[in-house]
């Protein structure tokens, strides 16, 4: 097509006279000025059939159609608002893209049947690890068959120890200490701070520490590395996920420009610092060797790394950290962010809280009691009785999931118990964030705060992981769930033990931003009143 163009203009250079030579540059102009839109409009052309070619678009046995994946670029800053509002009027629909349709679901029935009855049907799909894989890698988040069975397997093992429950309570009690110390700094010079901010600092410091064994000292301040790194990675999140609703990120990503170019640099200063993580803890578990000191998650890794190098390379490592790294910190703190700022618009269900932290930790007894003895109060046993604060977390994770999409994609053509029709590839995601707002799953107040729906009898009643979706579902729930409400009861019983939080500004609107977990968009700005009890 070129060939004939630029023929063309060139035989129309020596039939024109010199008089006509203006009126030819004008038309070359025109020509190779069209070609750009004329590529574009082809692209264009090419997509569309692409999307709705043999999609049994009027066909009833497949779910009804609510547009396209690029669609949900309108929507895209409430993303997840739009979909529980679709969601209200039909259970399961589907978006259209150019390769399958994904279809969204909040119908129980269908959640179960994808993640536990028919397991092996689905898997993460290469729709999404071609989306995902910059980021995540080879990560248990991001694999199916052989490598997510290794390091599940070798992930169950760890977080079934008592040495890594006794471990991990140690380094959320000292971290806990360092919040509040930091807090109160800040609540004695009457400032506003930004508490989403802080707590992400906090849950990094400690799942670097209980991960990979290493302080990063990130909530202090004195790790400027380690700050730069937690920004890169949430930016990277937030790009990644952006991919899903941009049909030219693979252009972008090959010329190196936009929000690609802002990527690959973000990607830099992961890989680096992970890089410098993985060097450093070699030669510090070398050391340990002999002292079979494995407290932390990566050194069985590194143990199982000698056993393949080739296999097990640092790449692979560090795409395992990562994941981990997720997982640790953003589903923590997130919930954690939301947990605080559902307190500051529930201040009875704040003081409640604050109420059993004094119950059971012993009442009034000492009105000054320094931060680390307060902290040594909090055992196992402790924990294990705070049914309300592990009712309101819950309630929190129920309005507000850390991951509020998440989904399968199928192998096989299958029939989902609604009736609806599935191609192979086809994606199945639930909607976490939508069915936490769905009446019929949750009753007429769904959309209400209320940590009772989980208490009977004032303990904590626990539901169905196919209606209360967090931590995911079946083979695959989440294996850090102990792990996480274990780390969240400890923070916020240290934080409400010494003060009581309030909004900066009751009229801003606080939202979240759209990406694989739920941050809340700007961050959460509190300010902090020192408590006494009384």
């Amino acid at each position: 097509m070129f060939f004939c163009l630029y023929v063309g203009v060139s035989l129309l250079h020596f039939t024109l006279s010199k008089s006509d030579r203006n009126m030819e540059t004008l038309f070359a102009i025109f020509i190779f000025a069209a070609i750009p839109l004329l590529i574009i409009f082809i692209s264009f052309l090419h997509l569309m059939l692409k999307l709705y070619t043999g999609k049994d678009i009027k066909n009833p046995n497949y779910a009804p159609i609510d547009g396209t994946v690029f669609s949900q670029l309108f929507y895209f800053n409430n993303l997840y608002d739009h979909q529980t509002e679709v969601a209200k009027k039909q259970r399961t629909f589907r978006l259209l893209g150019p390769e399958q349709s994904e279809l969204y679901t909040t119908d129980i029935g269908n959640i179960e049947h994808v993640l536990k009855t028919n397991f092996d049907k689905y898997s993460k799909g290469k729709y999404n690890q071609e989306i995902m894989t910059d980021l995540f890698g080879e990560g248990i988040f991001a694999v199916d068959g052989d490598k997510w069975r290794q390091q599940r397997k070798l992930a169950s093992f760890e977080f079934s120890t008592r040495v890594l429950r006794d471990f991990s309570c140690s380094v959320f009690r000292r971290n806990g200490a360092k919040l509040v110390k930091l807090i109160s700094e800040i609540a004695i010079a009457e400032r506003v701070f930004d508490m989403q901010d802080i707590l992400m600092r906090c849950t990094l410091d400690s799942i670097f520490k209980v991960g990979f064994g290493v302080e990063l000292n990130c909530l202090e301040g004195s790790n400027k590395e380690g700050t730069a790194f937690m920004k890169a990675f949430d930016e990277s999140n937030a790009m990644i996920y952006w991919r899903f609703v941009d049909p030219f990120w693979k252009i972008k990503r090959f010329f190196n420009i936009g929000c690609e170019a802002s990527l690959k640099k973000n990607i830099k200063i992961i890989d680096d610092f992970v890089s410098y993580l993985i060097h450093t803890r070699r030669e510090l578990f070398a050391e340990q060797r002999c002292q079979n000191v494995k407290e932390d998650i990566l050194s069985r890794f590194l143990v199982e790394s000698e056993k393949d190098r080739e296999k097990m390379n640092d790449r692979y490592l560090r795409d395992i950290i990562l994941n981990f790294m997720i997982a640790g910190k953003d589903t923590s703190a997130n919930t954690l962010s939301w947990f605080f700022y559902m307190l500051c618009k529930n201040p009875l269900v704040q003081e409640k809280v604050a109420q059993e932290v004094r119950e059971i930790t012993g009442g009034c007894q000492d009105d000054d009691i320094e931060v680390d003895d307060f902290m040594a109060k909090i055992t196992d046993a402790t924990l294990e009785q705070m049914h309300y604060l592990h009712a309101t977390l819950t309630e929190t994770l129920r309005l507000y999931p850390a991951v509020p999409v998440d989904g399968r994609c199928a192998e096989v053509d299958d029939v989902l118990p609604d009736g609806h029709r599935m191609r192979k590839s086809d994606g199945l995601n639930y909607m976490a964030y939508a069915m936490g707002r769905m009446p019929y799953i949750w009753g007429e107040d769904a959309e209400d705060f209320r940590p009772e729906r989980w208490l009977n009898n004032g303990i904590f009643q626990p539901e169905s992981p196919f209606k209360f979706t967090a931590f995911h579902a079946g083979p695959r729930i989440c294996l850090g769930k102990d792990f996480a409400y274990r780390q969240m009861k400890i923070v916020s019983m240290a934080l409400l033990r010494f003060f009581r939080f309030k909004l900066a500004d009751d009229t801003r609107k606080v939202t979240y931003k759209t990406m694989f977990t739920l941050h809340i968009d700007g961050g959460l700005h509190l300010r902090a009143i020192p408590m006494t009890c009384s």
